[in-house]
């Protein structure tokens, strides 16, 4: 009761003192941010590193409700189900802010009875979540989402998604960087020959799923003494979930004479060499691994699953990379369609979904302390004027320039390649001045050629 008194007391002097004055607290809500001009013009430069590749592999974009109904969202991401924001019914309907873009994306396609597609989709997504900001986690964030649907050949799909993670992330710059992959028929053909209950895959998937962030002993004790799993079981599954390589590993594999009697196993393995076949061709292989202990959660995966991890030096004197967190990851959900289906219709399909804002707090922080000037404006040029009374003049130049296209403004900025000057003289002899900000150079242009001669130079 003392503790509930506390915070009601707590609230009151938020909402306001006695003396009549509201006191508002000028914050965000816990888990969001601001984003000020600055980091508006970093984020719209990966925006479009982003959108461009996806459109450079053919991705058309769609875009959704930010809000579902709360059964669309409902027993699709298992024990993260618990993050999902309900919200208050509003006019008869149960609803929930959307928890990422890829049920939606299933649901559009049911919907639609589209069998087809690849599109890309950009937007923000909601988790109920502890948010460390400072790792670029937050309750309110952008996901960048490319996904395949439809019956291609094995995996020809999953191979691209990769591509586009390895390129994306090679364009960004980075830093060194692994993608993970793993599959799900493996893990469920790994536990099934561990001794796992089938009603204990999903749970002690979630345990595996931990294994990038706390030690291996600390996953078999939540195994074993949380989630009731023998310790002989807990123990099998340490035997293989410490294994990473390439395609020696899967040729290993295939030869286990526990794991090639699982026929789910099999599957899973025979799809991993292929695709490593396919990213042998594209020549990424030096980025991808094989990687057991990959397991990401959400229960809608049912084939391959991956996760991209930037890499950093621990410190200067050793020469060991450590992961510093996950900014891509994805799979292949040839279930998630169906469940929307009235008929139960199954689409394949396979994604991708880039972690803009990891990305966009390392680039921020590389930024802040390389103390690059950013520019927060694409102005190309400046209009401006040495004698005060000739404001008429400027303003009926910048009109015909703004009208010509091009991105001008009359006030001091930064980084702005060209400043456009009015004066008396020049005005008398139909010309403008320009002078070029780098070099400090003045040239004077006659006014009907100034548009062209300003495109000209700002496209060099």
């Amino acid at each position: 009761i003392a503790k509930e008194v506390a915070k009601l007391l707590e609230m009151k002097a938020q909402l306001g003192g006695d003396e009549g004055k509201p006191k508002f607290v000028l914050k965000t809500p816990k888990g969001t941010r601001d984003y000020g001009p600055k980091q508006m013009a970093i984020r719209e430069r990966v925006f479009s590193a982003i959108i461009s590749c996806f459109k450079r592999h053919g991705a058309e974009v769609i875009d959704t409700p930010v809000f579902e109904l709360k059964e669309t969202l409902t027993g699709k991401y298992g024990e993260d189900s618990k993050l999902i924001y309900d919200l208050k019914d509003q006019g008869g309907e149960l609803l929930s802010l959307r928890y990422d873009l890829t049920v939606p994306f299933a649901r559009y396609l049911a919907m639609n009875k589209i069998t087809n597609i690849k599109r890309y989709h950009i937007a923000k997504v909601y988790r109920r979540d502890n948010p460390a900001m400072t790792r670029g986690r937050y309750r309110e964030f952008y996901q960048c989402d490319f996904d395949i649907a439809g019956q291609f050949d094995p995996m020809i799909p999953d191979a691209e998604c990769l591509k586009i993670v390895h390129e994306i992330l090679s364009d960004l710059q980075l830093g060194d960087f692994v993608i993970k992959v793993n599959d799900r028929r493996i893990l469920d053909g790994m536990f099934a020959v561990c001794g796992v209950p089938d009603s204990k895959f999903r749970t002690i998937c979630s345990s595996v799923d931990k294994l990038d962030k706390v030690p291996w002993e600390e996953v078999r004790s939540e195994m074993v003494g949380e989630k009731g799993l023998s310790p002989e079981a807990a123990d099998r599954i340490g035997e293989y979930v410490q294994l990473h390589g390439g395609l020696d590993l899967i040729e290993r594999l295939l030869q286990d004479p526990k794991l090639s009697q699982n026929k789910l196993a099999k599957e899973g393995l025979g799809d991993m060499k292929l695709l490593f076949e396919y990213l042998t061709l594209f020549g990424i292989t030096g980025k991808i691994s094989f990687d057991l202990s990959l397991a990401r959660g959400l229960d809608y995966y049912t084939g391959v699953i991956f996760e991209a991890v930037l890499l950093q030096q621990e410190n200067e004197h050793v020469e060991e990379l450590v992961g510093v967190g996950s900014v891509a990851g994805g799979g292949r959900y040839d279930g998630l369609v169906g469940m929307f289906d009235p008929k139960g219709r199954k689409v394949p399909c396979v994604g991708v979904s880039i972690g803009i804002e990891r990305i966009f707090s390392i680039l921020e922080q590389r930024l802040e302390a390389s103390e690059e000037k950013i520019r927060t404006t694409e102005t190309q040029v400046l209009v401006a004027s040495a004698q005060k009374k000739l404001l008429e003049e400027r303003l009926k130049l910048i009109s015909e320039l703004w009208d010509a296209g091009i991105k001008l403004q009359y006030c001091e900025d930064t980084g702005i390649p060209l400043v456009a000057i009015v004066g008396e003289q020049e005005l008398k002899d139909g010309v403008i001045k320009l002078r070029i900000v780098a070099t400090r150079e003045e040239v004077n242009i006659r006014r009907e050629s100034l548009v062209e001669e300003i495109r000209r130079r700002t496209s060099q």
